[in-house]
This record gives C-alpha cells, sequence and structure tokens, in this order.
C-alpha cells in the first residue's frame, strides 16, 4: 500500500471471535479463496504454455468474477498472483533465483483481505464485515489515522485476528539524550552491548523442545484426515504458537529497553537466513535476529534514536584496542591480543569494533533515514 508523503502505514492487530456460524463461513470463504487462486493460477500456466505469456492485471480481475466471494476479496486473489508474476519476471531478468507461484493447498490459504471496503465497526466490541455479519472483536487500544485495507487471518491453531492497515500523519520524532552503544548478536548470549552488558538468551525454543518431538511423533503415527491427526495437529500448533508468542514478547522488551536507555544503537548487517543455511540454523532462526532488527527500526524513529548498520566482516577478530587481527576458533572465547596485551570478552571486543565502526562514517541505513555520524569517541577496554 502507496502512503502520501508526509504519512506513514502502520497496522494494528486484534482478535476475532466469531461464533460457529460466522466461522465456518469464513473458513468457506478460504477455501473458495483458495480455488480461485489455483485456477488462476492454472489458466496462467496454460496460456504461457501454448503462447508463451502472462495474463494482464485486468485479465485476471476479469477471470476471478463470480466466485463465491465479496467483489474485493476475489480481485485481491487475482492481483496478489499479478504479483508475483512480476516478481518472478523481474528476478529472471536480474538473473536471481526465484520460485513460480505454487498452487496452495488449504492450509496454505491463511487470509482474506479486503482492500478498500466492505468492513466497518459497528462500536468497540464489533466489526461487522460483508457476507459474515458482525463479529465480536476484543479491540484493546485505539485505531489512530485512516484505516485503508482489512485482513481477515487465520492462525494454525485456529485463532482468527483482523489486522487493519493504518494511514497516519508523521509525528515529530521524540528527543533522546541517551548515549551510543555497539551491540553484538550472539547465540551463547542474545546480545552484548560494548559497555558490558550481557542481555542472555533465552532460548525458547529450547524450553519446549521436548514437547514438540513428542507430538511430532505423534503426529506422524497418525492417518492423513483422521480426526486425531487433526487434534495432535492442532495441539502441536499451540505448541509452536506459544513460543512464537514468548519469542515475540522477549524480542519486544529487549527493543524498548534499549531505545530507552540508549540514543543510538549499532548492530552488524547480519544475514540471518543465510546463516541459518550454513549451520546452527535452528538456534539462529530460535534467535530471532531478523525480527529483532525489524522491530528497531520501526520502533526506533518514534523513540527519536537511531540504529546503525556496520559491515560485519572481522568484528570478532579485529583487536577493538590496536586494530590488530587476531585470527580465532568460534570456541575461543577471550580475546587476547599480542600486540597491545588487551585481554577481554570476544563479544565485548566485537561490540566495541560494531560501535566504532559506526562512529566513523562506515554506517549504513538506519531507521531515520541514511546517516552518517563522525566522533573521535573512544571507548574503554573492559578487561576481565
Amino acid at each position: 500500500m502507496t502512503t502520501r508523503e508526509g504519512t506513514v502505514s502502520k497496522a494494528y492487530k486484534f482478535r476475532l471471535y466469531p461464533n460457529k456460524a460466522q466461522d465456518t463461513e469464513i473458513r468457506k470463504h478460504l477455501w473458495a479463496s483458495k480455488e480461485l487462486w489455483n485456477r488462476l493460477l492454472e489458466n496462467t500456466k496454460q496460456r504461457y504454455d501454448t503462447e508463451r505469456k502472462f495474463f494482464s492485471r485486468s485479465e485476471l480481475q476479469s477471470m476471478a468474477k463470480n466466485a463465491g466471494l465479496y467483489s474485493q476479496v476475489s480481485q485481491a486473489v487475482a492481483h496478489r498472483l499479478h504479483r508475483a508474476l512480476k516478481a518472478k519476471i523481474k528476478a529472471k531478468r536480474e538473473g536471481k533465483k526465484w520460485g513460480f507461484p505454487r498452487f496452495k493447498s488449504f492450509d496454505n490459504m491463511k487470509s482474506l483481505y479486503y482492500p478498500q471496503k466492505g468492513f466497518k465497526f459497528c462500536s468497540d466490541r464489533k466489526l461487522r464485515i460483508t457476507r459474515f455479519g458482525g463479529i465480536n472483536i476484543k479491540k484493546h487500544r485505539d485505531i489512530r489515522g485512516k484505516i485503508k485495507t482489512l485482513s481477515l487471518k487465520r492462525e494454525p491453531t485456529g485463532k482468527w485476528f483482523a489486522i487493519f492497515c493504518v494511514e497516519q500523519e508523521t509525528e515529530k520524532p521524540r528527543t533522546n539524550s541517551g548515549r551510543s552503544i555497539g551491540t553484538d548478536l550472539g547465540l551463547i548470549n542474545f546480545a552484548t552491548l560494548s559497555d558490558g552488558t550481557i542481555i542472555k538468551n533465552p532460548r525458547h525454543l529450547g524450553k519446549h523442545e521436548e514437547r514438540l518431538a513428542f507430538q511430532q511423533r505423534r503426529l506422524s503415527r497418525k492417518n492423513v484426515g483422521s480426526n486425531n491427526r487433526e487434534k495432535i495437529k492442532h495441539k502441536l500448533a499451540k505448541t509452536h504458537e506459544k513460543i512464537s508468542n514468548a519469542r515475540l514478547d522477549f524480542l519486544n522488551k529487549t527493543a524498548n529497553r534499549l531505545l530507552s536507555n540508549y540514543s543510538m544503537v549499532a548492530m552488524e548487517k547480519l544475514t540471518s537466513r543465510k546463516m541459518a543455511t550454513q549451520g546452527r540454523g535452528k538456534w539462529v532462526n530460535d534467535a530471532g535476529w531478523g525480527k529483532f532488527a525489524s522491530i528497531l527500526r520501526y520502533k526506533a524513529e518514534s523513540a527519536g534514536c537511531r540504529v546503525v548498520f556496520v559491515d560485519p566482516k572481522g568484528t570478532s577478530q579485529i583487536c577493538s584496542g590496536c586494530g590488530a587481527l587476531s585470527d580465532k576458533t568460534l570456541w575461543d572465547r577471550i580475546h587476547d591480543c599480542q600486540q597491545c596485551g588487551l585481554v577481554v570478552n570476544r563479544d565485548i571486543n566485537a561490540a566495541i569494533n560494531i560501535f566504532n565502526r559506526a562512529t566513523a562514517g562506515q554506517a549504513g541505513s538506519n531507521a531515520c533515514g541514511d546517516e552518517t555520524t563522525v566522533s573521535s569517541l573512544k571507548q574503554e577496554a573492559h578487561t576481565l
């Protein structure tokens, strides 16, 4: 969704409580949405095989009529497929590896999208949606700005949520007079700051690993399509939801803590997806580095802070005291420089290097726009 100049787009997520009849009806529309996607994709593939070209956006939109859905919802399915095809074409021209849109199962069709209308609030407790009537909603906070779109999302646990995309006027950032800090993200500790502060890694997945393994084994023994399989599948989804909620809560609280105490947070520009494929992927994903960086970005602007990303190359190997290169294995947890004699925790040394890079004009983009800061600040080494 595009926004006007001087405005920002934000999302509000509220829990929905449809009754049994409404839940059944929404699921029917999800099924119809899945069938529409698959039919449009099948027609698209057939045309490409015969004519070597794809349908236009308007052609897909015309084909989406009379699908048993609200008109705006069916058009949104067609537009989503068109965007996926455009992304595939663009990636191919740029020589990137990009998958072709896939046929969807019912479990993979998780939302209904209302891009303009078809919904309105009757009160703070009722949301009226075309075709479904008034649905109970837990509106736990006020919505500021103009509501532009609505998505009805179904979680694997069967819970329903209403996600509103809202256009708000840009607010003047608050002033923050806190100190600047370098942050080294890790797996042993979630984060180590250049002032010596250590944030423990809660390892959310590890706390529930045995339960997940037990539920996965039970699921694998059930017959596909049976009621018992659906019951175990629901329990497994609830466990994953619990882990996800705990992780998100931790990341938000950690971000709030940093942005409340510091005016500038420097971090490595990590490619967590790529790192997850190179070993220890389970724990990299559990740490949630990418999600944490995203949370810091969008919260920093309103908090009057800056988040600066630096090149991660060599931050653990370079001495923060003299700049000498000191080769280490992953198991070497102490930085012991042979040149200047600095002995310090490996992660603190890396955090100081990240801080130095961010304050030496080598920073990348941040939440408030592209900005670099040149400073002659000296960071005192923390010896053990």
